[in-house]
């Protein structure tokens, strides 16, 4: 018979009641205390006032202890539950809970478990000849650090699995399998607590660490799937503001070296603060002409970003491009065009929303300013258009040229993982929130959460943000609603204009992947960057709409990230990348509109690699799907270090289907003489080639 021991709470477990972390740990913690007190014989402050600080001390010392026993129980949980995940053939989803464990492993040792919970053998005979496989003689009690179901939303996942055979129970007497029993520092307090038991030793904390490292599993083989082209984005300032390409030869030797590893393409960002930096309507495409260029000789193709945000003071940014000196000087009179926090700092990076149809920019709207320069960029490069080398063209819709609030700003102090401010305070956003309240018919909503914290606070720190907080009132609905429809009709405004001025030719909108705090039932980080996706809603089936009006693709970001990573970095932060990046996905293919998506941290390692790929083709879709496109986040000297650009070189052929495994597996030195080749072409694009 297959158990697993509950550690106490087994009538709880079959029932199948699962309690919210916070209220497991307010229980566990009163319990703790009553059980002290009681042991210890001790009264109330009434009848022995001169005792309350020993044992409030003592109380604190023990309090501290449960948590640290309870975080580490869950750290083993957790761990197991991605081993089962990652290299075993159960279809868990990203938040199973125990019960759900226990039932995946039931059923492959044979029995029955029905959706109620009961249990029962598949046959007489073979419950007579299968004997009790334990996991471990020394399973210890494991909890599970459960989310409360409210933020437990329902993720469509990819058909089929893709794991590899999965991994079994072993008898007591046998090594004990990693993925079961898997090894953790040893726990202080439980060590006393063991003592005063006699000596008795449970947990896993016991459990001797496997001698030998399990080895990697076998690797899903892309050969023959559909071919993603991969592009690779330029630095930031590869044109100056003179109009000069930036190290011109060492780019060209770059580029070299990417397009013999199989690269596609590049991206490239157009500074709105370059080209009209300093009067209006006076376009200067010099530099980039001459990068467009060096692209077109190297017969790569070109995605081109129309940047109407400021480089500097974000994740990544390493120069400064501000906005044309003409609008900063509109902005000294005239600070309301910028986006404005709680406590009136204005954010400099781009300019607000609210002006999207107010004169304020010598005479025209900030949508007619950005249609006059995408309009002048498409007649400038109109041959590039023709002959197919501009691939597509990418609409920067807000800050960090993604559709979003500036509402996680370095430069105003926040760090991750805050939950950000709402940026709707300038003048022109709180008209527009006033007309609407009065559209409602309530005027007194005419108003911005006074209780929404700051930038970096956390959201059951908040009155808004808390669980069954404001932001599920009557009013927090509106605004929120109000907030993000906003958003929506900035898009649907620009996108307009946009498909007018590259008629017949892709265009595509970055979508951020704000992943902390999705485990929460508010999403907070979400809500204040302009996404309305609490887990009663989903904030990103409206974007996709709004992107499918206009026939515009969706680029998205962190499609990289592990949410195991996430937890073991920061596991405060209640973050999951890949439950966000498959809701995402999902909203997209449902709406019918393609998909792309870049890194949005440096990744050089396999396994970022291989978690990109996972998420560009699902394996056994049923429809099919798969990302039209990949951009690499950047072009920089650390990605041609030789293991690097090995993992690299590898990843672009795995997404282009083409990579051969035999060819790699029986010539080692496939890669390294590849790479010799490359610093070779590298080299004598300088004209320094030693002898």
């Amino acid at each position: 018979m297959l158990r697993v021991d509950p550690g106490g709470d087994e009538e709880m477990m079959m029932m199948g009641i699962i309690k919210e972390e916070e209220e497991e740990d307010s229980e566990e913690e009163d319990e703790e205390d009553d059980y002290l007190l009681a042991a210890a014989g001790e009264a109330g402050p009434e009848q022995h006032p001169h005792r309350p600080g020993r044992r409030g001390r003592r109380g604190r010392e023990e309090k501290e202890r449960t948590k640290v026993r309870e975080r580490r129980r869950r750290a083993v949980t957790g761990r197991i539950l991605a081993g089962l995940r990652r290299h075993g053939n159960y279809s868990l989803r990203v938040r199973a809970d125990i019960n759900e464990v226990v039932a995946a492993l039931a059923r492959e040792a044979g029995w029955v478990v029905l959706p109620d919970g009961t249990t029962f053998p598949s046959s007489q005979t073979m419950l007579a000849a299968a004997p009790p496989i334990p996991l471990s003689s020394s399973a210890a009690p494991v909890r599970v650090a459960v989310v409360s179901p409210l933020a437990a939303r329902p993720i469509s996942r990819r058909a089929g699995n893709a794991f590899v055979a999965p991994p079994r129970a072993v008898p007591a007497e046998g090594a004990a399998s990693p993925l079961l029993a898997v090894p953790v520092p040893r726990d202080e307090a439980e060590d006393d607590d063991n003592a005063m038991d006699g000596g008795k030793q449970t947990g896993l904390a016991t459990c001797p660490a496997p001698a030998v490292a399990p080895p990697r599993p076998p690797e899903r083989d892309f050969a023959g799937t559909p071919y993603v082209p991969v592009y690779v984005m330029l630095p930031l300032n590869v044109v100056s503001l003179e109009g000069e390409v930036v190290d011109a030869d060492a780019l060209v030797g770059q580029l070299r070296v990417l397009k013999a590893a199989g690269v596609d393409g590049v991206m490239v960002d157009c500074w709105w603060g370059n080209v009209e930096a300093h009067r209006p309507q006076e376009y200067n495409w010099t530099g980039y002409r001459r990068l467009f260029h060096i692209i077109r000789e190297l017969k790569l193709k070109l995605q081109v970003v129309m940047s109407f945000h400021e480089c500097g003071g974000n994740v990544g940014d390493d120069v400064s491009i501000p906005l044309p000196d003409w609008v900063i000087e509109i902005g000294k009179s005239n600070p309301d065009i910028y986006f404005t926090d709680r406590e009136g700092r204005r954010n400099t990076e781009c300019l607000s929303w609210g002006i999207d149809k107010e004169r304020v920019l010598q005479g025209r709207t900030a949508v007619e300013v950005y249609f006059d320069f995408m309009r002048s960029f498409r007649v400038e490069f109109d041959e590039y258009f023709e002959d197919g080398i501009i691939s597509e063209i990418e609409v920067g819709l807000g800050a960090c040229g993604e559709l979003r609030y500036p509402s996680y700003a370095a430069k105003h102090g926040w760090k991750y993982p805050g939950i950000g401010e709402f940026q709707c305070y300038d003048r022109y956003l709180q008209k527009n929130l006033r007309r609407a309240a009065e559209a409602r018919g309530h005027t007194i909503w005419a108003r911005s959460p006074d209780n929404a914290g700051h930038y970096n606070s956390e959201p059951n720190n908040t009155g808004f943000f808390c669980d069954g907080g404001d932001y599920d009132s009557y009013y927090g609905r509106f605004f929120l609603n109000w907030y993000s429809q906003v958003l929506l009709d900035h898009a649907d405004r620009v996108l307009m204009l946009a498909r007018l001025a590259f008629e017949g030719s892709a265009i595509a909108v970055k979508v951020s992947g704000i992943h902390w705090w999705y485990k929460t039932a508010s999403h907070a980080a979400e809500l204040t960057a302009g996404f309305y996706n609490p887990c009663n809603r989903d904030g990103y089936a409206p974007i996709a709409q709004v992107l499918k009006k206009h026939g515009a693709a969706l680029n998205f970001t962190c499609v990289e990230l592990r949410t195991m990573d996430q937890h073991e970095v920061f596991p405060d932060a209640l973050a999951d990348p890949e439950g966000l990046v498959w809701q995402v996905l999902n909203a997209a293919w449902d709406a019918g509109i393609q998909v792309a998506s870049e890194n949005a941290l440096p990744c050089y390692d396999r396994d970022g690699f291989n978690k990109t790929l996972e998420n560009a083709k699902p394996r056994n879709d049923p429809d099919g799907r798969h990302l039209f496109g990949f951009t690499y986040l950047r072009l920089c000297s650390v990605l041609f270090e030789r293991p690097n650009f090995t993992e690299f070189e590898r990843f672009v052929r795995r997404m282009h289907g083409t990579i051969n495994r035999s060819l790699i597996i029986a010539v080692p030195q496939f890669t390294t003489l590849y790479h010799c080749i490359y610093t070779a072409m590298f080299t004598v694009s300088f004209g320094v080639l030693r002898r």
